[in-house]
């Protein structure tokens, strides 16, 4: 299983960014599928989530600018970033929770991350 992440770089504030990340491998089922961020010198934290059913969640920080989809028959899930902030300047993660074809559990899976980088 491979989580593969595109459209970070470098945008002045107030501007926008969409990340995608894609799903590929021997998948069975993903439940729920999520960024998280990781700024330089702080701990990771979770940014958003989408569960199977399309039910929505955002940290307090980003409420209102972000928003997160996926699509379901394609196994990608989507984050488009408006109004941006240097705060959210970090390396940004893809994350699934996800069944493969064999097992009977669902496991956490990461992307490599994308660099957002938001300065004038």
């Amino acid at each position: 299983v491979q989580l593969v992440e595109s459209g970070g770089g470098l945008v002045q504030p107030g501007g926008s960014l969409r990340l995608s990340c894609a799903a590929s491998g021997s998948i069975f089922s993903i439940n729920v599928m999520a960024w998280y961020r990781q700024a330089p010198g702080k701990q990771r934290e979770l940014v958003a989530t989408c569960t199977l059913a399309n039910i929505t969640n955002y940290a307090d920080s980003v409420k209102g600018r972000f928003t997160i989809s996926r699509d379901n028959a394609k196994n990608t899930v989507h984050l488009q970033m408006n109004s941006l902030k240097p705060e959210d300047t970090a390396v940004y993660y893809c994350n699934a929770d996800l069944r493969t074809y064999g097992t009977y559990s669902y496991l956490d899976y990461w992307g490599q991350g994308t660099q957002v980088t938001v300065s004038s």
